[in-house]
């Protein structure tokens, strides 16, 4: 084929008028007006105004959507909160307890299990202060993660368990790895091959020994996934969050976190294990559904991740529905009356747009009756250790 004549009849087949090509088409003037309404988004033309230099940071909008507020004073059967602190809730002498107590009251809270965070000296400090108010608060002790790597260390946690056992431990936990090893200290992280995980062979008694004395172990292993993404515009959480960034950082992936929490749970099928704070997947429910159905010894608390069920109500509740018989409910916010009754008014209304902890509205789930009870409390029943 002559090649002139295939590169006209390309160029007509591309629809390009030749001629036009040949000459240069002036430049279009813009003025300044016209190039601040060229773009459009969602068919509305972007100006410039002063809405540019608000900060995100100082964004807080006044929504003018009104919509029905349901008041929940307190929950619909008496709850268990399996997710307090004693620091969080600035519990220092018996009156702050007292305090405590009549809030739980006023808000329908039956009993509190408290993280003492302690062991030793402290833990005995701290379970003599509550002792006084019996099963209204279970309390937790923690573990020992000092010399892990002393040949002793497995007899030495496992003897510790059983002291604060007999000075009224009902639990054990919250124990944390975030990928600085469990209980690690970020600020003094040992190195990354030093660093004991919740499946290490050290722990393998202490784990067993939980099974023997029937008390659950509360952990909180990896954290919200998006602490492993960059820190910037695209990060989801709010700037209040990004101390717990681990972007960078040298830590084990969110991913390979979650594997040793895993096989932590298959390791010991005796061993009742609560996942704080949904596992930390609460983003992404179908993916802790099937956690849950591999290992039927593994729980899971809402805590603190009101946020995660808000935002998806339909299928959270679903969820919740589902799982009935595996999931607990917690706080880990303080004792705030207000924030009690923020949870009742998200579990227990169906009101929309309801102002959340974080950036986004949240939306209420409307739970049933029956998944409710189980939920607030006879779970929590059948997995504690009250005697």
């Amino acid at each position: 084929m002559n090649r002139r004549f295939f590169l006209f009849s390309s160029a007509a087949a591309a629809g390009l008028d030749l001629q036009s090509c040949a000459q240069e088409k002036p430049k279009e003037v813009v003025s300044p007006a016209q190039a601040e309404t060229k773009a459009i988004k969602y068919g509305v033309p972007v100006v410039s105004g002063p809405m540019d230099s608000v900060l995100l940071k100082d964004y807080d909008p006044h929504p003018t959507l009104v919509t029905p507020a349901t008041k929940v004073d307190k929950a619909k059967f008496p709850a268990i909160d399996v997710h307090a602190h004693s620091h969080m809730c600035n519990i220092r002498t018996r009156e702050d307890i007292k305090a405590w107590l009549r809030t739980m009251d006023e808000v329908g809270i039956e009993t509190s299990a408290v993280f003492t965070d302690a062991i030793g000296d402290d833990f005995d400090q701290q379970a003599q202060l509550f002792k006084p108010f019996g099963k209204r608060f279970l309390i937790f002790c923690s573990m020992d993660a000092r010399n892990i790597d002393a040949p002793d260390y497995s007899a030495r946690v496992v003897r510790e368990l059983e002291r604060c056992v007999g000075q009224g431990a009902r639990g054990l936990g919250e124990l944390t790895d975030k990928g600085w090893g469990m209980q690690g200290n970020p600020q003094a992280p040992l190195p990354r091959g030093k660093r004991m995980h919740p499946d290490d062979s050290r722990l393998d008694p202490l784990w067993d020994k939980c099974a023997d004395l029937k008390i659950p172990v509360n952990v909180h292993i990896a954290d919200h996934p998006s602490c492993w993404q960059p820190l910037g515009p695209h990060q989801e959480r709010t700037p209040d969050f990004q101390v717990f960034n681990l972007y960078g950082k040298d830590v084990p992936s969110y991913g390979a976190l979650l594997n040793y929490r895993d096989h932590m749970a298959a390791k010991h099928p005796r061993t009742t294990f609560i996942a704080a704070h949904l596992g930390n997947q609460g983003n992404d429910l179908a993916s802790l559904a099937k956690v849950l159905d591999r290992y039927p010894n593994l729980y899971v608390d809402i805590a603190a991740r009101d946020y995660e069920v808000g935002r998806e109500p339909r299928f959270a509740l679903k969820f919740l529905t589902h799982y009935q018989d595996r999931i607990l409910f917690g706080t880990d916010m303080g004792r705030d009356k207000a924030m009690y009754q923020a949870w009742w008014r998200l579990l227990e209304s169906g009101d929309e747009f309801i102002p959340g902890r974080l950036w986004w509205r949240l939306y209420g789930l409307e739970t049933p009756s029956p998944v409710l009870e189980k939920l607030y409390a006879r779970n929590a029943r059948r997995i504690l250790n009250w005697s």
